[in-house]
Parts: C-alpha cells; sequence; structure tokens
C-alpha cells in the first residue's frame, strides 16, 4: 500500500538533491541577483546606442555573457527550491522577487539584439570574422531579422515575458498545490492518493481493483479543476498565437518550430507515420499486458501495468547505482567519473514529499552539475528514469566543458536523444547479462516497451498529437474550451488505440497531467530524440568504440548545429522517413520477442 507523503522538512538530507552547488544560501543567491542587475545597468550605459562596429558588438557580448551566466544562477536556484514544494511559501517568495529583478533587467538589455540586428550588413559581417565568443548567436539574431520588432516592442516583451509564462505557473500551483485528494477504498480498506502517488504508484499497481479505484479517484479530483486548467492552457496557447502573429510568422506551427531549427513535415512526419504504424505493434502489446495479467477487459487504467506483475525487481538507491555504472561503462572513463559525482554531489533529488514536482527532470546550470529531480520508489523502472536523467547531464557537462554559454542551447528536437539513449543502453546491458534468466530477460525486454518506448513514443506522442489538433484550432481562431479538449484528447486515443482497450471514463483528462504543453512544441520531440538515440545505439553495438566516440563529439556540440547536423553527426540520417521506420520496426521486434518468450 502506498504510504502517505511526508513534509519536505521530514526528508533525510541524503535524499535531497544539494542546491549549496549554485549558492550556499539566500543571501548569496540575492547578491548575485543585484550583482547582475548592476551589471545590466553597466553595459546599458557603456553600450545602448554605440553597437556601430563589430568591435563594440563583441566587446558587449563577452559582458552580457556574465550577466547571463549569473541569471541562469539565480533563477536555477530559486525555481530548483521551489520545484522540490510548491506549498512552500519562503522558496516562492525568492522565486517570485528573483524574477521580477533579472526580468526587468532583461528588459533593460533588450536593446542588445535590436541593435544588433538593425546593424548594416559590413558591421554584422566585421563582427562575426572577429567573433571569439557568440559567433552562433550572432547568426540566429540575423536568422531573426524578419522576424523582429522594434526596439521598443521587443523591450516590452520582454518585460512582459514573465506574464507570458503565467499560466504554466498556474498550472503547476493548481496541480501541485491547490489539489487536494482525498483516500479511497477498496473492499473496506482506505488508502492514500496524491498526484506522485498516483503516477508512480498506482497507475502500475497489480491489484486490479485497487488501480482502477486509484484511476476513478484522481480523474474524478482531476475534474474538479477541468476549468480552471483548460483556462490556463488555453490562455497559453492564446498567447502562443498572439507572439507568432506578432513575429510575423503564418502559424503557431512555424513560430514555435523556428527556435527548434525544425521543418514542418519533419514534425508532421513523426506524428503521422507513429500513428499510423506504431499503433498495431502496441494494439498487440496491450492484448499480451491482458493476457498476462488474466485481465476481464484490456482499460485505459490498466496500461501501465506490468507483464510480469509478480515479478518487480526491487532496488534500493545504493544498489542503483552499480547498475548504472556498469550499465553505461560503454561510454567511457570520463562519463563514468561524471556518474560517480552525481551520487557523491548530491545531483539528485529521490525524496517524495508534499508539493514537490511530479515525473522527473534535469536541469543543468551552466558549468555547475546537474539537478536531477525524480521520486525513488526502490523500482528496477526507477533505474531506468536515473540513468535518463543523468543522460541529460552527460549532455550538458559536454557541451559545458567545450562550449561557451551561449552555445550551451540545444534544439528541443534532440535534446532527449542523450537521455533515451541512456535507457537503451542500460537495457542492453541487462539483456547481456540476463541470458540465462528468460524471466528476468522478459522483463527487461518488457521494460524497454512499458518504460522507455511507451512513455517517449506513445505517451508523450499522443499528446502531440493532441497539441497539434488544438494548435489547428487556435491558428483558425477558434476556442478551446475544456469540453473541447476533453473531446480532442479522446478521439486521438480512439484513433490509436481502437478496439483493443477500453477507455474509460477519465481517460479524456489526460491533456491535465501534462506540463509540457506549456512549453511549446516538446511532446513531439521525444519521439524524434528517441528515433536518433535507437539508430545510435544500434551503430554502437554493431560499430564499437568508433560510434561512441562519435556520439561523445556529438554530445559536445551543443548549439553549433542544427538538428539534421546533429544527428548526421551521430551517423544518422533524419532528412527521410527510414530511421523512423526501422525505429517502429524495432519497437515491433522487441514485442514479437517478448511474445516469444511468454509462449
Amino acid at each position: 500500500m502506498a504510504e502517505t507523503l511526508k513534509k519536505r522538512s521530514e526528508v533525510p538530507e541524503e535524499l535531497k538533491w544539494d542546491t549549496s552547488r549554485i549558492f550556499s544560501s539566500e543571501e548569496e543567491c540575492l547578491q548575485a541577483l543585484h550583482e547582475a542587475a548592476d551589471l545590466s545597468l553597466e553595459i546599458e550605459k557603456k553600450y545602448k546606442g554605440k553597437l556601430s562596429s563589430g568591435e563594440m558588438i563583441n566587446k558587449c557580448l563577452e559582458e552580457y555573457e556574465t550577466f547571463l551566466k549569473n541569471v541562469d544562477y539565480v533563477s536555477s536556484y530559486t525555481s530548483l527550491n521551489v520545484s522540490v514544494d510548491y506549498t512552500d511559501s519562503e522558496a516562492q517568495r525568492l522565486d517570485s522577487i528573483a524574477t521580477n529583478e533579472y526580468m526587468e533587467a532583461y528588459s533593460r538589455l533588450s536593446f542588445i539584439e535590436s541593435e544588433i540586428s538593425d546593424a548594416p550588413e559590413s558591421v554584422l559581417k566585421e563582427a562575426l570574422e572577429s567573433a571569439t565568443i557568440a559567433k552562433n548567436y550572432l547568426k540566429d539574431i540575423l536568422r531573426d531579422k524578419p522576424h523582429r520588432q522594434s526596439a521598443e516592442t521587443e523591450a516590452a516583451m520582454v518585460a512582459l515575458s514573465e506574464t507570458f509564462r503565467a499560466p504554466y505557473r498556474m498550472y503547476e500551483q493548481t496541480k501541485l498545490a491547490d489539489m487536494k485528494f482525498p483516500d479511497f477504498e477498496v473492499d473496506g480498506l482506505s488508502y492514500p492518493l496524491g498526484y506522485s502517488l498516483f503516477e508512480d504508484n498506482y497507475e502500475y499497481e497489480k491489484d486490479t481493483k485497487v488501480r482502477r479505484a486509484a484511476f476513478e479517484a484522481f480523474s474524478n479530483k482531476l475534474r474538479d479543476y477541468m476549468y480552471t486548467t483548460a483556462a490556463e492552457y488555453g490562455t497559453m496557447v492564446r498567447t502562443e498565437k498572439i507572439l507568432s502573429r506578432l513575429a510575423k510568422h503564418e502559424s503557431v506551427f512555424d513560430y514555435l518550430l523556428f527556435g527548434q531549427k525544425v521543418r514542418r513535415d519533419m514534425y508532421d512526419r513523426q506524428i503521422d507515420l507513429i500513428m499510423e504504424k506504431l499503433a498495431p505493434h502496441m494494439r498487440k502489446y496491450a492484448r499480451l499486458l491482458k493476457k498476462a495479467n488474466n485481465l476481464d477487459k484490456m482499460t485505459y487504467a490498466d496500461l501501465k501495468i506490468t507483464l510480469d506483475p509478480e515479478y518487480d525487481p526491487k532496488v534500493t538507491i545504493e544498489e542503483s547505482k552499480k547498475y548504472i555504472l556498469d550499465g553505461l561503462s560503454i561510454m567511457g572513463e570520463e562519463y563514468q567519473e561524471m556518474l560517480k559525482e552525481a551520487y557523491e554531489k548530491r545531483w539528485i533529488d529521490f525524496a517524495q514529499n508534499i508539493g514537490k514536482s511530479t515525473g522527473g527532470f534535469c536541469s543543468s546550470p551552466y558549468r555547475k552539475g546537474s539537478f536531477i529531480l525524480l521520486s525513488w520508489n526502490e523500482r528496477m523502472s526507477d533505474v531506468f528514469t536515473l540513468a535518463h536523467e543523468l543522460g541529460h547531464a552527460g549532455h550538458f557537462r559536454a557541451c559545458g566543458d567545450a562550449q561557451n554559454y551561449y552555445d550551451n542551447n540545444v534544439s528541443t528536437y534532440v535534446v532527449e536523444a542523450p537521455s533515451t539513449i541512456n535507457e537503451l543502453l542500460m537495457a542492453e546491458y541487462l539483456k547481456e547479462n540476463s541470458k540465462d534468466d528468460k524471466r528476468f530477460l522478459r522483463w527487461v525486454l518488457a521494460s524497454q516497451i512499458s518504460n522507455t518506448y511507451y512513455h517517449n513514443f506513445v505517451t508523450h506522442l499522443l499528446e502531440a498529437a493532441y497539441q497539434r489538433e488544438v494548435y489547428k484550432l487556435v491558428d483558425q481562431g477558434e476556442a478551446v474550451p475544456a469540453e473541447k479538449l476533453n473531446e480532442i484528447f479522446r478521439g486521438v486515443l480512439e484513433k490509436f488505440w481502437g478496439d483493443e482497450v477500453e477507455l474509460v471514463e477519465g481517460c479524456e483528462l489526460t491533456w491535465m497531467r501534462q506540463p509540457h504543453y506549456y512549453m511549446g512544441l516538446y511532446s513531439y520531440c521525444y519521439s524524434a530524440s528517441l528515433t536518433i538515440a535507437t539508430q545510435v545505439m544500434k551503430r554502437i553495438r554493431k560499430e564499437g568504440a568508433p560510434a561512441v566516440e562519435d556520439w561523445k563529439k556529438t554530445l559536445a556540440a551543443g548549439s553549433t548545429v542544427d538538428p539534421i547536423e546533429f544527428a548526421k553527426m551521430a551517423g544518422v540520417d533524419i532528412t527521410t522517413d527510414a530511421a523512423l521506420l526501422d525505429t517502429i520496426d524495432y519497437i515491433g521486434g522487441i514485442i514479437d520477442e517478448i511474445e516469444k518468450l511468454m509462449d
């Protein structure tokens, strides 16, 4: 039975991440914040109206980099402390103070991009030729030039950027602070319920009555907040439509894909091919789940259960270290040192507590190591989650070591490739070491489907298909009330699962659970990245060291390459549908292998 969540103050320190790696105290954070604000005033005084030569532009950008790094540290420190406890009013207060001050400073310095964009071509050419840092940043400003507003409008938009992000903050507050889930009963027994308890425990619960009752109780509470959440999401998508129009893009899609440096056909292909080609494989997997668990029917509330309900390998945090180090040893000694550091220097927040953000993420302030959030449940699946987030950590360690701050950003189209390949490498390691244990081998194969591919190629892809339909309506100027969002999501589920899965009441509310909708076109990027990761993993298995070295160079490239070039460096062509179709076939092959092991 799931335990009632603790308060953050009741959680042992060793289960929490250590944000003192950024700042040792709130006072030190505020000092850095004020220094960043003062620096913004100095930069404004020295350079505003004076970026008329390549030399002045580059001097300005060197000082601006210092400002950006300081703000990166401040915003990371305050937001990370909020993410582990949305009920902590003091953390919220500091985050609000910091955000207001650094956004004002950002607005003050918006003249930099405006003046560079307006500079004569000869000056820009001179700046590019002599730049020691920010060369790609300058190229991006030039690329964005047709979509820029006047300097005054750009300054106003920067000043309002925190307001533009308000729907996401309100969504998180609604979800993690306001929603209070009552206990639910099954056969006279009372069970505690919460957001993370449901998503981390009850969705995987082997007792069918408890699992389905939990889904019903969870959905009932979501429904209480349906109109509030729809208002938050509706505000977000309407804001994006306004911003796309201001930036002179023809559609919201063009606006959101522009920053990813991805063509619309690449985006549509990812959704359309998976909806069509992967669905038959996943329906087959649903049948196997139903058979293995002796279910009367396969419902939407049953899709996260394991193939072998009586076999759930338990792993402690300490035991996970050996799995992680051994499973990712193929990445080399330097990568191993990073993994050890993650454990030893408390990069990871393992805790389960009230108010903590659900799911998992990895935040990597420039050259400060990483901060990984997850909720440890002592399941082998947690090892895969941790390997995934450590993949992000390894990526941004490589980027940070190799690139200046400006070149440390990566397109979201590929950002999940370094994380998902770690899951695949872990699975290959476990398969290699379980050839004589058919039950464990079947469990590993099933985990690849239920965790790695289901999460990225099904859960997030279905969300992406839903999101595309929402943006189509927004582009046409239509409203997206709660009832319409429910209708769209249910329609996507019906198209993918057909008659194989009974879509019980509450399934249509799944759109309420995903924070990625407040991050632009992010959901589809999981399958796009995993397509690259699958192909690279297959290449590593076939070629060994040369493929690993190519992958390491790719990880270090940062934003010096676009998604197509990123994939090409790793030996993958994403300009056609071949890589995606091969990945779908690979998934189908795993499901076929599982079926044979069941027989």
